[in-house]
């Protein structure tokens, strides 16, 4: 019994944690002055000041370690936590009430198996301990008195939810209806019609067609609402002739990177390393009569290819055998020779020449590099003068005048990428940004810094005729094919239709028991929907811009007997009833809230908000 109603106890308070009860706004409507000792009086049952409070810490606990930050009532009140935690404890008082006037409790006995029940209160043989049942008790701020009354209070509250939820079943018939829904399945044929079949005659519009074109489908040719910004911008590649690179940093950053512009000759070389001279002499006879491979040999050894690779090395890096193994053919095996595991055959399978890059052929690209660095770091010295004359009332274009800077005036939309649009540091500042904004220094990711102003919203229009031309006789065009290939879908139609068959030169495919959420590749995505809803026997055309389907449904056939959709009639019988279950709760204990009257003592709730820690 202690496992049953725990089990209901816990699927009870998630349900009550998941409604943010329908009405309580209109709980402090009624105040009454109360000696302070409950925030809210539910019929002949009280929240206490106590038990709101632990409530409020619970939350706090448990918002604090999803944020990973300390959080204030303050925070909690703006969150709607505080009304949440006193809804949910209203609608406890509210059942409470309810059991007592049901006259629902629990025995002595019963009582007994619940706090035996209780990990926390279990001693060392498994069975009920006083001692640890106290301290428990103490350190949670409780009396055993509270504990043992609220532990009553929920059993009477799950007794009277297990009442309600109990034998709760949606009607089979509605399972059946859903199931058969999804599990339908229908057979057809159809023939399809490829746009890029379509022949058609060269034909180019007047402007006076493409004009009426383009005014009988104006929406298709909007501009999006549209920012007008004049930004004005300073970029490390504008300083760089101001910018004098040091000879000796020059030669110094040559030298750090000698790795990139100094790489000797290497060979891609495999290595299978023997136990001794006399197994790595017997393995290169073998190879030198054909008597074994290389890939038999590595086999032999218990190892793969990728085992022996060595990748590119240098001279250096082989040690001993450096001079034989660059001295070895490609493709040939070198051996046996000295390595740091013994003795080993080495095989070459690549030479990699030496690249050798000079100081004066590397200086330029190297140059460049230190003076862009320097470049940005003259546009870095630069922000607070610019962002101290911004904020003492400069336009952009005294920016542009006096400092040198970049001033451009641009269309934006969210959609634009080109230019400084690229950068996302502009295209956030662009979003965000608002007429009554003044300009101030932000950076790109380059080293730039921009300031920007928003100087008009020009709404979604229309985008001018000679501006579109190209877009208008491209879409022109994509409706003459369209037109065409519905004309011909059309043909087929109607012979299909006329002749009860599809002809017999035509190119016809079949699908057999397709549900509603078969998908069929190169088709127009409407094609399964609309064989739902024909009847047998009957023809459709489907098309979509690239293809035109003439379809025949051939058979209407029903779910398939399968495990599967055993399990799917199991699952959906299971959430229908739990939802029923669930708002048949919801509503009966709504009303047992209602006939509760719930009055909040607000004086004695904001005292325990505002002595919350």
């Amino acid at each position: 019994m202690a496992a049953g109603m725990k089990k209901l106890s816990k699927t009870f308070v998630w349900i009550l944690m998941g409604m943010l009860i329908v009405g309580l706004a209109g709980f402090g409507a009624v105040n009454f002055t109360s000696s302070s000792s409950s925030v809210a009086q539910v019929g002949d049952e009280e929240v206490s000041i106590g038990n709101y409070v632990r409530e409020l810490q619970r939350e706090q606990r448990a918002l604090q370690a999803q944020t990973g930050q300390a959080v204030t009532m303050a925070q909690m009140t703006a969150f709607g936590m505080d009304r949440m935690v006193l809804g949910r404890l209203i609608s406890l008082a509210a059942l409470d009430h309810e059991s007592r006037q049901l006259g629902l409790s629990i025995g002595d006995e019963n009582l007994i198996k619940e706090l035996s029940a209780i990990d926390a209160f279990q001693g060392v043989d498994g069975g009920f301990d006083r001692d640890a049942y106290r301290f428990a008790l103490r350190n949670a701020g409780l009396t055993e008195k509270e504990f043992e009354e609220d532990l009553r209070r929920e059993a009477a509250r799950t007794m009277v939810q297990n009442a309600i939820l109990s034998g709760t079943k949606m009607p089979e018939t509605l399972t059946r209806t859903l199931t058969d829904f999804i599990g339908a399945r229908r057979s057809f044929s159809y023939v399809q019609l490829d746009a890029a079949g379509i022949a058609l005659t060269a034909e180019v519009p007047s402007d006076e067609e493409l004009k009426a074109f383009y005014e009988a489908r104006q929406d298709q040719f909007m501009l999006p609402e549209t920012k007008v910004i004049t930004y004005a911008a300073l970029r490390p590649a504008m300083l760089l002739d101001e910018v004098e690179v040091d000879e000796t940093a020059l030669q110094q950053l040559f030298e750090d990177r000698a790795d990139q512009y100094q790489v000797p000759e290497r060979r891609l070389v495999e290595r299978l390393v023997f136990a001794d001279e006399g197994a790595a002499a017997s393995a290169k006879a073998q190879l030198e009569t054909g008597g074994a491979t290389f890939e038999s040999l590595v086999e032999s050894r218990g190892l793969t290819l990728p085992d022996v690779d060595m990748g590119d090395v240098t001279m250096g890096d082989l040690g001993a055998a450096g001079t034989d193994v660059f001295a070895a053919e490609v493709g040939t095996v070198a051996g046996p020779l000295p390595s740091d595991l013994g003795p080993a055959l080495y095989r070459v399978n690549g030479r990699l020449e030496a690249q050798i890059t000079t100081f004066e052929q590397a200086e330029t690209e190297l140059r460049e590099e230190l003076a862009a660095g320097r470049a940005r770091r003259l546009v870095e010295s630069q922000a607070e003068d610019i962002d101290d004359m911004l904020a003492g009332g400069a336009t952009l274009e005294e920016l542009a005048t006096e400092n040198g800077l970049e001033l451009v005036q641009i269309k934006w939309t969210e959609e634009a990428s080109d230019g400084i649009a690229a950068y996302e540091g502009f295209r956030a500042a662009a979003a965000a940004v608002t007429a009554e904004d003044f300009p101030a220094v932000d950076f790109l990711t380059d080293g730039s810094l921009f300031a920007l102003r928003l100087d008009e919203v020009l709404p979604e229009r229309p985008e001018p005729f000679a501006e579109a031309k190209e877009k208008v006789l491209a879409a022109w065009q994509q409706d003459r094919l369209a037109k065409a290939l519905k004309d011909q879908g059309e043909n087929l139609l109607a012979q299909a239709e006329q002749a009860g068959s599809f002809a017999e030169d035509a190119e016809v495919k079949t699908e057999t028991g397709l549900t509603r959420t078969a998908y069929i590749d190169t088709v127009p995505a409407e094609l399964v929907t609309s064989v739902f809803g024909m009847e047998v026997g009957d023809f459709r055309l489907v098309q979509d811009a690239d293809s035109a389907v003439v379809v025949r449904l051939d058979a209407i056939l029903p779910p398939e007997q399968s495990d599967d959709m055993t399990l799917l009639t199991q699952a959906l019988q299971a959430q229908l009833d739990q939802s029923l279950a669930e708002e048949l709760f919801q509503a009966y204990v709504q009303d047992v809230q209602a006939r509760a009257e719930p009055r909040v003592d607000q004086q004695a709730l904001n005292a325990a908000q505002a002595n919350f820690q």
